[in-house]
């Protein structure tokens, strides 16, 4: 669904996006799964094993061919590590030889994750190769170690400022720079939708999979709580998992911050300028109420927002290589943005 604007959706597959429970891959799978306790510190060697059977590729990957470097883009933390993933075949520049770009984040609860996991380098790989556009792909600094919030979004700003100006090495328009991420790292993206708008240095739009970015978590719909039901314990939310997340990247001050918007996107009542925006969320996520949440916020500011639901998925299916659930969601971002780009005057 598509709001504040006089065009259709980009993305329209034409299934029902909400079937009320687990299909695909993941539903053969689930017996791997079955009588393990919820996420946690409970979990184990043995735990963490099934999960990475759970989760195991799904061939054929079919994963195209790109380029990849690394670089540094600096910051105020010092330099940030970047990949740099050029599609084999650019997009055609503009008459002044510039081109858009992509700065992307991968996920991983804040703690974990970098941008060699298949939520990283496989989505840089994938939106590079559909949109023509270099991706860069940022390995922003954990909260670990006592780092919290700003160190997080210092980084991923200091990436998307350098892409801005064409550090990576490829003439940019300003005016088409989009930020994106899966989980975690949509939280991260979501916060530059703000800070590039007040900095006068505009997104050219917003790309969110799967995003958690409101603490404490919005409750969950009657329909989302009983989707969530049928799954097992291994899959159910622990009761206190926001508040040890978010105090990890949060820090102790928690949101008592200057701009929690710049921690987390939906904590703030001004949406007004934020820019276009694509949100895709998964059925069985609890994560769900937050970017449906988000998408509603940004509607009623009055903000071009496109909001989709993954069907009888779980969270982060672009983890997981080859899957389809996730295939199909890097070809959802890669249409927004191929979108974006054809309407830009």
């Amino acid at each position: 669904m598509r709001f504040n604007s006089t065009q259709g959706p980009v993305v329209d597959d034409g299934v029902p996006e909400k079937v009320g429970h687990l299909t695909g891959v993941h539903a053969q799978r689930l017996q791997l799964m079955e009588g393990l306790p919820p996420r946690g510190p409970a979990w184990g060697p043995e735990e963490n094993a099934r999960l990475a059977r759970f989760d195991a590729p799904v061939e054929p990957i079919d994963l195209p061919a790109v380029d990849r470097r690394e670089a540094f883009a600096p910051g105020p933390n010092g330099d940030v590590r970047v990949i740099v993933t050029t599609p084999r075949r650019l997009a055609e520049p503009d008459a002044a030889g510039r081109r858009g770009v992509i700065v992307w984040m991968h996920g991983g609860a804040f703690l974990g994750g970098s941008p060699e996991m298949p939520e990283g380098d496989h989505t840089a790989a994938r939106l590079a190769h559909a949109t023509g556009l270099p991706v860069v792909n940022v390995d922003y600094r954990l909260a670990t170690e006592g780092r919290h919030h700003p160190v997080l979004h210092d980084d991923v700003w200091a990436a998307y400022t350098w892409a801005r100006s064409g550090g990576h090495g490829t003439p940019t328009d300003p005016g088409l720079v989009f930020v994106g991420g899966g989980s975690a790292g949509a939280a991260l993206a979501a916060t530059i939708g703000h800070h590039g708008r007040d900095a006068e240095a505009a997104a050219a739009g917003v790309f969110l999979a799967y995003p958690l970015v409101h603490y404490p978590r919005p409750p969950a719909s009657a329909e989302l709580a009983a989707a969530l039901a049928v799954l097992p314990d291994a899959f159910q939310d622990n009761p206190d998992g926001d508040d040890w997340l978010m105090s990890n990247m949060l820090g102790p001050d928690m949101l008592d911050i200057e701009r929690p918007e710049y921690a987390l996107a939906g904590m703030t009542e001004d949406f007004n300028g934020y820019p276009r925006t694509f949100i895709e969320n998964c059925e069985l996520d609890g994560l769900r109420a937050s970017g449906e949440r988000f998408a509603q916020q940004l509607a009623d500011a009055g903000v071009d927002v496109e909001v989709h639901t993954c069907p009888g998925e779980l969270h982060a299916p672009l983890n997981v290589p080859g899957l389809d659930s996730g295939v199909r969601m890097c070809a959802h971002l890669a249409a927004f943005i191929n979108d974006v780009i054809n309407h830009h005057a």
